[in-house]
């Protein structure tokens, strides 16, 4: 068993971590290697489409002069999605927890004590505008009681292959990268 400053500095000491809230569960259960292979295929569609969609949405290019007929279709489209995504939340309904999360492993509250090295998957919705939960094979590495009464494991994610960790590397930075500009604003 890790303690959890080793769990901590082994999931977040030299990398880029990020603390936010979203639905998120870790399901304990064994995952087997067909598993393993299509939740990495697909979760590695899901973050390239999304950082598509978020790096087109923001443009990283000088402003274009305004066209008045192309932002009211995508604001129609940013609706129709919102109203989408309500209607398919139901399939996996986690609440909205607390987690700290890098391109290694998370920090998440769990509703009931795992033991250390139970093997699972770390579900997470990566947009709030987005039903569909990136499913990321994980191992529990450490636990802890909680002071405030809520359990808390560490999960170390398994092997990713190296195109889906450079995309949730990419993804951790945009929500890194959005967090400063939010706390810039705020000022």
């Amino acid at each position: 068993m890790t303690t959890v400053a080793a769990a901590n500095q082994a999931l977040f000491g030299d990398v880029l971590a990020c603390e936010e809230t979203r639905p998120s569960a870790f399901v304990a259960g064994a995952v087997d290697a067909a598993a393993r292979q299509a939740f990495a295929a697909r979760s590695e569609a899901l973050l390239r489409a999304l950082a598509v969609i978020e790096d087109g949405v923001r443009g990283e290019e000088p402003e274009q002069p305004a066209d008045h007929a192309l932002h009211r279709v995508e604001a129609k489209l940013d609706v129709l999605t919102l109203l989408v995504a309500s209607v398919c939340a139901g399939a996996h309904d986690d609440p909205p927890r607390r987690l700290l999360w890098s391109a290694r492993g998370a920090c998440i509250g769990v509703d009931a004590l795992v033991a250390a090295g139970t093997p699972g998957q770390f579900r997470v919705r990566p947009a709030d505008w987005l039903p569909t939960p990136l499913l990321l094979p994980a191992t529990a590495i450490a636990i802890d009681a909680g002071d405030d009464g809520e359990p808390r494991a560490w999960l170390r994610f398994d092997a990713l292959p190296p195109a889906l960790e450079a995309a949730l590397e990419r993804h951790l930075f945009r929500i890194h990268r959005r967090s400063i500009a939010e706390s810039r604003r705020a000022r």
